[in-house]
């Protein structure tokens, strides 16, 4: 069984790992009990998806959180909000409360960086106005902004994005995410399924097809507490199913979509977690 795109590779990237991985020596994260979180880790790769033949990077190794991690994808790029209550009080997530900086923010990132520099916006109206332009950016590694209180630097930090005029005339949008840093067993999926997210949202706002979804990881890891849960992860069975995202079909601007707006259809959820239960990773802080 080769389950979905994102199953297969993320079998890839643990082997990999598992066999290639260097163990870091002074690493910065510590667990909750004070313990240095050390990682397995391989550097540069990529995963490619062609959404036009369904080819998505949801896995069924183990259950996704996908409505959160819609919103927190919201949170950042639609509210451009750094606040911990939003985050929570609107979308129900509470997973980077251990990065709160005492202020109930996660300090001048993410989205407080996407706000500052009008991110979004100028990315929307480039994409309208100058489709064959090649400068269409989100960088959200703003060195000036670091000099600031921040609770974590960017680690998925930069899009590009492109319109490619297709020979059977549909103007399709790619984008690829570059990510200097994945924790990958915890949210290598989650990152790639936002992203594709945040393309299918661009690309409804701009009046485009969703097109190609790539992701370049600079240094992906797994921390030595999670070794165990790697390889329970290779030999699972994946899940046959053909998950697709949803789109509310009333809806075009960017700003106007609610978390309900969004979903993705055909993903057993429920049989998922009988199959492959959920796991538990310590987090390195």
């Amino acid at each position: 069984m080769q389950g979905t795109k994102g199953d297969q590779y993320t079998k890839e990237i643990i082997e990999r790992i598992l066999n290639e991985g260097c163990l870091d020596k002074n690493p910065r994260p510590k667990y909750s009990d004070g313990t240095p979180a050390h990682t397995l880790s391989v550097n540069h790769g990529m995963c490619t998806y062609d959404l036009t033949k369904g080819e998505i990077p949801l896995i069924t190794l183990r259950p996704i959180a996908v409505k959160s991690a819609i919103g927190e994808l919201l949170w950042i790029y639609q509210d451009e909000s750094n606040n911990l209550d939003v985050l929570r009080d609107k979308y129900g997530v509470t997973w980077w409360d251990e990065w709160d900086i005492g202020n109930r923010t996660i300090g001048s990132c993410y989205g407080e960086t996407v706000r500052r520099h009008t991110l979004v916006k100028d990315l929307l109206d480039g994409l309208k106005n100058d489709p064959d332009g090649r400068r269409h950016i989100i960088n959200m590694w703003q060195v000036d902004d670091f000099k600031e209180e921040h609770g974590l630097k960017p680690c998925a930090y930069q899009t590009v994005w492109n319109v490619r005029h297709g020979r059977d005339g549909i103007d399709y949008l790619d984008m690829s995410l570059f990510q200097r840093s994945s924790d990958f067993l915890t949210a290598g999926c989650i990152n790639q399924v936002q992203y594709m997210i945040f393309l299918y949202l661009v690309a409804r706002h701009c009046g485009y097809t969703p097109g190609r979804f790539t992701w370049f990881y600079n240094n992906i890891q797994i921390y030595d507490r999670h070794i165990d849960q790697a390889h329970e992860m290779l030999n699972r069975e994946p899940v046959e199913c053909n998950p697709t995202v949803w789109l509310n079909p009333e809806k075009e601007n960017f700003y106007d979509f609610t978390q309900d707006d969004i979903k993705i259809e055909g993903y057993p959820r429920k049989l998922i977690k009988e199959k492959n239960p959920q796991m538990k990773f310590d987090l390195g802080i």
